[in-house]
């Protein structure tokens, strides 16, 4: 039997005033700025012709403010999932690089050698993190198939999502970009002979263009 295709279109939340300033976010939270609120609008616009089934989002207040704006434009009602958040970076969260390296040395070189096992102080590591966003995409096309789903989530999941699909090591420095309010779309189902994952879509800011 064929397996249904599931697609996932996920998004990147809106900037928030931490992004603009370069400071982790992580569990912490930060809302929007005037900006991130014009790119999700744009964005918002751009899902209405996008036909979805269900609207998902992080729990935290930044992917929550984001995904409010777009079911606005699409009527959807808004599940949250707290398995999309992002990494929890503990004490480092709301400082930029400059101060952690100043005023949190160890937490510093162990970030730059990227260690996947290790955990930072009060938060959680790269492994944890990875293992509980993957968990969730594991059980969604388990439990939906033939779905397609908007999920609203962070840089972090993005991250974790990229690896899992392309098989690269947790040890090895990202290799691509997605900005605020960009939109991905993966998939899962028949591909090349083989029920795969796939990506689609990576990134895709066409929609920010006029701004």
């Amino acid at each position: 039997m064929t397996t249904p295709k599931t697609t996932f279109l996920v998004i990147r939340h809106g900037e928030t005033h931490w992004n603009a300033h370069q400071r982790f976010q992580g569990h912490g939270d930060s809302p929007l700025t005037a900006r991130g609120r014009s790119e999700t609008q744009a964005l918002g616009q751009r899902l209405k012709h996008i036909p979805f089934d269900r609207l998902i989002s992080s729990d935290l207040g930044r992917a929550m403010e984001t995904a409010h704006i777009i079911a606005g434009h699409n009527g959807h009602a808004l599940e949250v999932d707290s398995a999309l958040r992002e990494r929890n970076y503990g004490e480092l969260e709301g400082l930029t690089v400059p101060e952690i390296r100043s005023g949190h040395p160890e937490a510093y070189k162990r970030l730059l050698v990227g260690d996947p096992g290790y955990v930072i102080p009060g938060g959680e590591s790269r492994q944890q993190h990875f293992d509980r966003n993957i968990a969730f995409f594991k059980a969604f096309v388990r439990e939906n198939p033939g779905t397609t789903v908007a999920l609203v989530v962070h840089g972090g999941v993005l991250d974790s999502l990229f690896r899992f699909v392309v098989d690269r090591p947790l040890d090895q420095p990202p290799c691509f970009t997605a900005v605020n309010s960009s939109l991905s779309i993966i998939g899962h189902g028949p591909f090349f002979f083989a029920t795969r994952w796939m990506i689609q879509t990576w990134g895709d800011v066409g929609h920010l263009e006029k701004l």
